[in-house]
Parts: structure tokens; sequence; C-alpha cells
């Protein structure tokens, strides 16, 4: 696949840095809106169908944190990745395609069963690494969306820290869709409470959510990654899918 995007244009990349920059000073106001440090918050690029030479771009830019929505999609294009880019996993993660990834990623967004949990652990413990995960809440408890609800989080969470290779660092959720910032902050809030309630107990650092449409929100209310594709890179072009 890394092959099969065609050059990017000058004014392509122009567009990309300018989004960046457009992108940046809204974490920054964000954060100064909320007390918090811009150091708090990671900006990801999110890749999927993006070429290798725009992901650079962003790269050398100062954007190292690179999230994977697919495994193929991943496999086809990581070499042509900068080295020195972190990439993480935050799509759907089949069990039977973790081994693919275990040693290729440096943390993994979705884990919504304890099901994907062990699958993840046994293969790390092949590898001889302890695989920091985030748990997916689905925060909208919407039928089509993964992730566990939060009267079921405490129980995915302690069980995910009894697995030998597994190390539960925070959580991740993908809200609804919300154009009204109100409602954004509502469940913004919700999943930070949700988070800070946990960590009483064990040592969670991260909160991974917001996203293209509503990432502002989500630094206001405590997120320390957001998760950017479309208003970094511009709209997808979606090809065919040819995995779950």
């Amino acid at each position: 696949m890394a092959n099969e995007f065609a050059p990017c244009t000058e004014a392509q990349k122009q567009a990309v840095l300018e989004r960046l920059a457009a992108i940046r000073q809204k974490i920054a106001a964000a954060c100064q809106d909320s007390g918090r440090s811009e150091s708090e918050v990671t900006l990801m690029a999110v890749t999927k169908t993006v070429s290798p030479e725009l992901i650079n771009l962003a790269v050398d830019a100062g954007v190292t944190t690179l999230g994977e929505n697919r495994v193929q999609e991943y496999l086809s294009k990581r070499d042509a990745y900068r080295a020195d880019a972190e990439v993480q996993f935050i799509g759907h993660l089949q069990t039977n395609k973790v081994k693919q990834i275990i040693d290729k990623v440096t943390l993994i967004h979705s884990v919504d069963s304890l099901h994907l949990a062990e699958a993840i652990s046994k293969a790390a413990e092949k590898q001889g690494i302890v695989m920091p995960v985030l748990l997916e809440v689905n925060i909208g408890g919407e039928a089509s969306k993964s992730g566990v609800s939060p009267d079921e989080l405490p129980a995915l969470l302690d069980a995910v820290q009894k697995l030998p290779a597994v190390r539960a660092d925070g959580l991740m959720t993908i809200p609804p869709p919300m154009t009204d910032e109100a409602e954004q902050i509502r469940v913004f809030t919700q999943m930070k409470q949700l988070f800070d309630s946990l960590r009483q107990s064990v040592p969670m650092q991260v909160l991974s959510m917001g996203m293209s449409g509503d990432y502002e929100a989500a630094v206001r209310c405590g997120a320390t990654i957001v998760r950017i594709g479309s208003a970094l890179f511009g709209a997808r072009s979606y090809p065919p899918k040819n995995e779950g």
C-alpha cells in the first residue's frame, strides 16, 4: 500500500503544515482556558488512508506519535515511516492479529474485552515484554461501537491487572458524534470523572479522547492524547475494506 500513493504536491504539504499550526494554536488555547500545560497533551496523527509522505511531513514538523487503525494498512506502510515515529494502535483489534503488531507498537488503545487482553498478554509474554494498554469505554452506550460500559469497566480493569504481560495505563473513548460544545463538555467530563475515580487505586496516567471534531473540548476536560486525522491531513479517501 505504501507504494500505491501518488506523490504529494507542494500545495498538499503546505495545507498539512497550515492545519497543524492551527491545531496547535487551538490546543494551546484550550490548555490555557483550563489551566493546563501544553506538555500534558500529546497530539497524535491518525494515519488511516494517509500517504507515508504526508505522515513523515507531520513527523518532521514535530508530531511524533502516530495512531494506526488497521493492522494490514500499518504493516504495508511502516517501513516507509520515519524511524523516530512512535506508533500506537487505536483501531478495533482482532485477537488473531495481535501477534502481528505486538512488537511494533508502544501502546494499544482499544482493549474492550478480557479475551483481547488475554491474547495481548500471551503474545507479549512470548516477546518478553509488558504491553501498555488502554481500556476502551463506550461512554455513549452505542450499539455500533466497541468498548465496555462504565458499569462494566471496574471488573475489566481488575481482571486485566491480573494478567502477567499487560499493564493498564489508562482509558480511551470514542464518544457519539457531537457538534454542540456543551454536549461535548458533558460527555468528556463524565469520562474524566470515571478516569479520576479509578486512578485513585490504579496508577493510570493516560486519557485518550478527542478527535478532529471535538479535540478542543476534550483538552479542556483533561485528555492527555487527542487523536487527529482529517483535521490534519484533510478528508479521507477510503479504499475497499478487506479486514474487520
